[in-house]
């Protein structure tokens, strides 16, 4: 019989502790050694994420595309190899970028509005957390808008993600505005996409008129148009909803 068959039980069998004192390892210890890769396991995940966290801060002003290895090791004081890899490639930076934005997004524009009751309501507050977030990006930037500007005409994943996550927002959106039809709180029988479009169309230009051409008022002017939209659309608002939205546009021209 080798030494090494004998050994290799014996190691099974009596597990010493770090010491070497040859006294069998505890119950804690050997707990503490199973949970060593899950602390590693986390704190990379940490680390990622605050990676993720000032990528997304760059993108914001410098977009997607100006993203690099160098200029986030350089931000948050890592070596170009420890940031490497915890994506592998640019892309996978660039996509977790986009998903992180979307998750946020989410955090503070779909996912609140759910409180408020089903049709006019919620198309309401899913529109005016959207403003919110708008009025705020317009300074920041918005990685929907700037990643379809700079991906528009590159098929790929970076491009797949960004198209895959607008399209969920606007889903949700189509969905409320139906939701609304339903209710009876918009003309049944407009098209919901149209609406939908027309809605989108007014945080796309208020985004060109207010970040690009610094046109005074344009916040104003995207609320106005919301309360025209519904209205052409044969929504029935009680005066005390109408004086509310009318006081809110004055609010913002002011």
């Amino acid at each position: 019989m080798s030494d090494n068959s004998v050994l290799k039980p014996a190691a099974k069998a009596t597990s010493r502790t770090a010491s070497g004192s040859g006294q069998l390892a505890s119950a804690s210890q050997l707990k503490a050694v199973a949970k060593a890769p899950q602390k590693n396991q986390q704190k990379g995940q940490q680390t990622k994420a605050i990676i993720v966290d000032a990528a997304l801060g760059l993108a914001t002003q410098i977009g997607l595309e100006g993203l690099s290895i160098g200029a986030l090791a350089e931000v948050t004081q890592m070596s170009k190899s420890g940031v490497f890899a915890h994506f592998g490639s640019r892309e996978e930076l660039q996509i977790s970028v986009v998903r992180e934005y979307h998750t946020r997004f989410e955090d503070e524009v779909f996912y609140p509005a759910l409180q408020a009751e089903r049709g006019l309501p919620r198309v309401r507050a899913l529109f005016d957390n959207w403003m919110k977030r708008t009025s705020v990006e317009i300074d920041s930037g918005c990685i929907y808008i700037s990643g379809a500007v700079e991906f528009d005409d590159r098929p790929g994943p970076v491009r797949d993600a960004i198209a895959s996550s607008v399209k969920t927002w606007l889903t949700a959106m189509h969905r409320a505005v139906t939701h609304a039809q339903e209710a009876g709180h918009l003309d049944a029988q407009a098209s919901a996409q149209q609406i939908l479009f027309e809605i989108h169309g007014l945080i796309l230009a208020l985004h060109y008129e207010a970040r690009f051409l610094k046109t005074p008022g344009s916040i104003a002017r995207a609320l106005q148009g919301f309360e025209n939209i519904l209205q052409r659309y044969g929504v029935q608002t009680q005066s005390n909803i109408a004086g509310a939205a009318t006081k809110k546009v004055a609010k913002a021209k002011s």
